[in-house]
């Protein structure tokens, strides 16, 4: 199993609409490098960490399974999507601040200067610092 974080804005689609909904295609994804995450690495029974972008504050909030593999965009031959099923919400946010001063989550892609992909791998380590962060 890998772990992954998928960023989201939540105005366009929440961890909220996700327990709504049960499941949903990720989808509309256009960074080839995060193209290919979806269509490569991502396998059924990953977990993945779902991060509100552009909200406040900007947080982890929930957690989701892979339960489809990437598979192509319908329409599109160069863009890939996958199907998410709703795990969990968060007891609390665990919020872009507290992890980045959180000494176990020193090395997450999330908070390196520059870093703005949408779709970013994660250690089991650092999945199971942000569990027991929103405890």
């Amino acid at each position: 199993m890998k772990y992954w974080l998928l960023k989201t804005e939540p105005s366009a689609y929440s961890f909220d609409d996700l327990l709504r909904d049960g499941t949903t295609l990720w989808s509309g994804v256009r960074n080839y490098q995060a193209r290919n995450i979806l269509r490569d690495e991502m396998k059924r029974g990953d977990r993945a960490l779902i991060y509100h972008s552009s909200a406040d504050p900007t947080a982890v909030i929930g957690v989701a399974e892979v339960v489809r593999e990437g598979h192509p965009e319908p329409g599109e031959t160069d863009w890939f999507q996958v199907e998410l099923k709703a795990l969990q919400k968060l007891p609390r946010p665990v919020t872009l601040a507290e992890i980045r001063k959180t000494p176990a989550l020193k090395d997450m892609l999330l908070i390196r200067r520059g870093m703005r992909l949408s779709v970013q791998p994660v250690t089991k380590a650092q999945y199971d610092a942000i569990l027991k962060l929103a405890e």
